[in-house]
């Protein structure tokens, strides 16, 4: 049996985490939003159409922020279509997705559904066929307390207080080629700062971000983000980051996207601190990974010009899931400079939850490792010392045991996520002697068949197994960890020990 040691002291912090991380995805997509968060009709749904089943499962997950309405559908879409009597809303080809648009759900609709949802707004304006001056009008539409056209009409449409959306994205994945109204990294930078420039004049409190590359397999990464950041470093506070992983035939390379995803991060915090350098700033650029998911892109198909036709719907297995917890917690080991992050998407596209059109609602396997992330993830972010043994993957030297350490001193209580990727199991010594003397409160795994995955007739065939928890206090542990599998433990101070 391998054997791996892990020492935890109390003061090798990294950073807090900003609740930010624990965001969400919405896009105008296959089902995400109609017969998704949105079916008027449905047994459950409100009188606004929002489906309360899935509501609750996304006040399960505690979702900070929903970034909306896109992703690619974001650079062809006139957010005016959206808004007013819905018999009058025009009916529009949706470029990016090959689908018909009706336009009977817009950001009224949605501002109404986050307030239901128990999330905040991150918005988006349209840097494809937009126009700095559209995104003024958006803001303004949203923010701005009255007395001009669009805010007055905002109130003539039912909502007479602002919407106070303070977090912006300006456009969509603007380096990829796919992207309708592609730009170049200096044309998107320079239409990114007039378009600060005028959503700042309206609204001084709001925040921005600008896009950073899409992925690390594009060409013009990290080119394109030291250019856009050179253009922006004065007028945004953010720039984006997007990464999907896809199981492309071997399971060992799959489990080791962390290492890929955390080399994409530590580069381009490499290349914003040369750009503050470069112009002398006082401020440090941070990060919005505000797309980020297993994704198998290989099976994508569209069908052509249907409204809300099934697209994207990966149904997701155990092993999703293990690299799923990995990628979150990749995030939080990062909550230095990663403050805002998106698990794309909520509903339906490549999502947590899954409903039938006018029927059940289902947690895909992926829901769990969000679900601990966000209910345990939320603290000071430690910084482990970790000895393991390592393996060759295709992102090079990748170590067997990857952890994660957020600690609650307010509430004496350390939090280790850790994820195993061998093939065998692993002994794993834990030393914890900064905290004094601890207990074990709980220890939650999943483990099992890779291959599982959970359907509207076994929705319970990949949930999290509780394991006994180490007995007695003590300041050290030894654990037997489940081949390929997540873990969740938490250790408690014991009254009068050294954890505070």
């Amino acid at each position: 049996m391998k054997r791996a040691k892990i020492h935890i002291e109390k003061d090798f912090e990294l950073a807090k985490t900003d609740d930010r991380l624990f965001s969400s995805f919405l896009e105008h997509l296959g089902r995400a939003v109609y017969t998704g968060i949105f079916e008027p009709g449905h047994p459950l749904a409100d009188k606004n159409g929002f489906r309360t089943d899935v509501l609750q499962l996304i006040h399960e997950l505690n979702i900070s922020h929903v970034r909306y309405p896109g992703g690619n559908f974001l650079s062809g879409y006139d957010w005016k279509d959206g808004i007013g009597p819905k018999e009058n809303r025009p009916r529009r080809l949706d470029l990016a997705w090959r689908s018909i648009e009706s336009n009977q759900f817009g950001i009224n609709e949605f501002y109404d559904w986050s307030k239901k949802a128990g999330t905040q707004i991150m918005g988006a304006v349209n840097m494809g066929t937009g126009t700095p001056k559209d995104a003024g009008e958006l803001l303004e539409y949203c923010n701005f307390p009255g007395g001009t056209y669009w805010s007055d009409l905002r109130k003539k449409h039912g909502h007479p207080d602002p919407m106070n959306i303070k977090l912006w994205c300006i456009g969509n994945e603007m380096d990829g080629e796919w992207q309708i109204c592609h730009l170049d990294a200096d044309d998107y930078g320079k239409k990114a700062v007039e378009t600060a420039k005028i959503m700042r004049w309206i609204d001084r409190d709001i925040e921005l971000v600008a896009c950073g590359s899409s992925t690390t397999l594009q060409k013009s990464y990290p080119e394109w983000d030291r250019k856009v950041m050179e253009n922006t470093y004065d007028f945004v506070d953010y720039i984006s980051l997007h990464r999907y992983y896809e199981n492309e035939g071997n399971d060992f390379d799959f489990l080791a996207s962390f290492v890929d995803m955390d080399q994409f991060i530590h580069t381009l915090t490499g290349t914003a601190d040369y750009v503050r350098a470069l112009k002398r700033g006082k401020k440090d650029l941070c990060f919005s990974f505000d797309e980020w998911n297993v994704w198998y892109q290989h099976n994508q198909t569209c069908r052509d010009w249907m409204e809300a036709p099934d697209l994207l719907e990966d149904q997701y297995t155990l092993l999703d899931a293990l690299v799923f917890s990995s990628m979150g917690m990749t995030l939080i080991n990062h909550a230095d400079r990663v403050k805002i992050a998106c698990l794309a998407q909520l509903v339906n596209v490549i999502a947590p939850i899954v409903t039938e059109r006018g029927g059940r609602v289902l947690r895909q396997s992926i829901f769990y490792p969000f679900l601990f992330l966000s209910q345990y993830g939320r603290g000071t972010v430690l910084k482990p010392v970790v000895k393991t043994p390592v393996a060759e993957s295709r992102y090079g030297k990748t170590p067997l045991i990857y952890p994660c350490v957020v600690y609650r001193p307010e509430e004496g209580v350390v939090t280790m996520f850790c994820l195993n990727i061998s093939e065998e199991e692993m002994e794993l010594g834990l030393e914890l002697r900064s905290f004094g003397s601890v207990s074990m409160e709980k220890h939650l795994c999943l483990s099992g068949n890779l291959k599982a995955r959970n359907t509207f007739e076994a929705p319970n065939t990949v949930v999290p197994k509780t394991i006994e928890p180490v007995p007695g206090v003590f300041s050290s542990c030894t654990l037997v960890l489940p081949k390929q599998s997540f873990h969740v433990i938490r250790f408690r101070s014991v009254r009068g020990s050294a954890i505070q």
